[in-house]
């Protein structure tokens, strides 16, 4: 009997996923272990793993396509095997429910996008054409084609029976954009004996791009951080140099103990551990509002912000206090390739106690992070600068420093322990020597 691949929940969150690529089509052999498509959840997107050895007999949902969790995605069996598509869920995907809604003919369709109440995604809707034909037309594709002043004649539908669904939309608005530029071009005149400038191969044109899970997600929750947590911002400059001799050494000692599998450190595998230890001595950053109660955390689980494609994602170490440098820095290294490989589980995104988000690599100097929630702060670390210092003597000199920003939540970080957790951090950064007792 044929096995059914169902849409599987893959965060806490997540109510339903979109199929953003199919690796195997109808027909193809495949084999436990083998990647199917990759899914894109709230938090990131993720891998459809297989699990049965067969033929992948039957698709039934497109690249592209919102689906709910358990809704049915794919039939694996033996080759000629009768399959079925199961029932989908009760919270069907876009565009299942069919409703017709009168409009008079002498109505234009923008009118009439603007004249009906909005309808949910889970529905779909008919109007009339300016020629009195009917179309039918998703609520969400009729809205769009409304803010676009699109012909819904000229617009052949790809859903169900014929419908006009999102995508029908965009793919015509991006492939008349160019028309109505070249149009518009050609009716603004030409100054005469001025010589005109060939266009440039880089020039940006108006489009839509569909809002993806991920950065949907991303939106939702800095909002709701920016808007229910009182940050407030402390920043300190500190000696660098001591921090990149000593990076510097202690990968010429690990290359020398291992030369066959050398670790590499990076200066945010050092700023981790320094976090870590840092925190032990200042419990308070390490802690959650919870409404009525304050939850002190007993373990130390940093994320830090790893940059991939169309968004951010905030891999977690977890009891980063009770690893040595090597194994932090191991660690964090394979969350990275998880994390741009598309393979990150869940819970290596969920759990974070305290996040470090570092832009140096990028040349930025300075920047406030926004609260990763629950968290009560967020360091953020900028470039390593070139500048004139003061030394113990004080001589000016050549230096390097470096600039720390830290972002508290002030329901549960006070001013005090914000600037002697920074403190502390800073002593311990300029002076990695201390992170060896």
């Amino acid at each position: 009997m044929a096995t059914i691949i169902e849409m599987p929940k893959l965060s806490d969150t997540m109510s339903v996923g979109t199929l953003v690529k199919w690796h195997k089509k109808a027909g193809d052999l495949v084999k436990n272990g083998d990647i199917l498509a990759e899914v894109e959840t709230d938090k990131a997107t993720m891998e459809l793993e297989n699990f049965d050895d067969g033929t992948l007999l039957q698709i039934f949902v497109g690249e592209g396509d919102e689906v709910p969790i358990g809704s049915p995605l794919a039939a694996v069996g033996e080759p000629g095997e009768e399959v079925v598509a199961p029932a989908k869920p009760d919270d069907e995907p876009i565009e299942e429910i069919v409703e017709e809604i009168e409009i008079p003919p002498e109505v234009e369709v923008v009118s009439a996008v603007e004249s009906v109440p909005e309808k949910p995604e889970s529905e779909v809707t008919e109007t009339t054409s300016s020629n009195s034909g009917r179309i039918s037309i998703s609520p969400l594709a009729k809205k769009m084609a409304g803010e676009l002043n699109l012909n819904l004649n000229e617009i052949k539908g790809t859903g169900p029976n014929g419908r006009i669904i999102k995508k029908d939309i965009l793919s015509h608005s991006s492939g008349t954009s160019v028309t109505k530029e070249q149009t518009a071009s050609e009716d603004i005149p030409v100054i005469q004996n001025q010589k005109t400038k060939s266009p440039s191969p880089t020039i940006l044109e108006d489009r839509l791009v569909p809002v993806s899970k991920m950065r949907s997600i991303i939106a939702q929750r800095l909002l709701e951080s920016k808007n229910t947590i009182p940050h407030f911002y402390l920043q300190k400059e500190i000696n660098a140099t001591p921090l990149k001799e000593a990076r510097v050494a202690l990968n010429i000692k690990l290359a020398n103990r291992n030369p066959d599998r050398p670790s590499k450190l990076t200066l945010n595998d050092v700023i981790l551990k320094a976090c870590a230890e840092t925190i032990s001595l200042v419990p308070e950053i390490n802690s959650s509002w919870e409404g009525k109660e304050i939850k002190l955390h007993g373990g130390i689980h940093l994320a830090f912000g790893v940059a991939v494609e169309d968004g951010l994602l905030t891999p977690v170490v977890r009891n980063a206090d009770q690893l040595n440098l090597e194994d932090l820095s191991f660690e964090a290294k394979s969350l990275i390739t998880k994390a741009r490989s598309k393979k990150l589980a869940p819970n290596e995104m969920t759990g974070s106690t305290f996040t470090v988000t570092n832009l140096g690599m990028f040349g930025i100097d300075f920047f406030s992070g926004i609260i990763n929630p629950p968290n009560a702060a967020i360091l953020s670390v900028g470039a390593i600068v070139n500048k004139p210092i003061v030394d113990s003597l004080g001589n000016i000199k050549a230096g390097e420093t470096m600039m720390l920003g830290l972002s508290c939540d002030h329901r549960l970080v006070d001013g005090a322990i914000g600037a002697q957790f920074l403190k502390l951090l800073a002593e311990t950064l300029e002076n990695p020597a201390s992170m060896l007792v």
